[in-house]
């Protein structure tokens, strides 16, 4: 699990605007766990997602556009810009056990109840 000093650390060195948002680092630790769970590919997704509302949906929590460059940035494998990182475009649900230890998750379910399963090619 990423620290709160790595995670503090990162924000300073990936986000450099004042106006990026980061509410809590539980934000970052749920777009990581996101990302992880993808198939990585060599190049960067020539398809564009709405990454951040794909994992907000998923985890029930509000997750920033800064926070899943912080996390991509973190990630040892993963490469590339917002939203065009090196993960497959048949994206994989991540399995729900991944959010037990991060307490911020589930906590915004209006976000949640308009998760879609239907938008993963795969489950975990």
């Amino acid at each position: 699990m990423l620290t709160d000093q790595e995670i503090l650390q990162a924000i300073n060195t990936v986000s450099r605007n004042p106006n990026n948002l980061h509410e809590h680092p539980d934000c970052v630790r749920i777009a990581y766990v996101w990302l992880d769970a993808q198939t990585k590919i060599k190049s960067a997704c020539r398809q564009s997602y709405p990454l951040k509302h794909l994992i907000e949906k998923w985890a029930g929590r509000y997750v920033s556009e800064s926070d899943v460059e912080v996390a991509a940035y973190l990630h040892p494998e993963i490469t590339g810009k917002y939203p065009n990182f090196n993960i497959s475009s048949n994206l994989t649900e991540p399995r729900r056990s991944r959010l037990t230890c991060i307490s911020e998750a589930m906590t915004q379910l209006n976000y949640h109840e308009s998760h879609d399963p239907k938008k993963y090619k795969y489950r975990e």
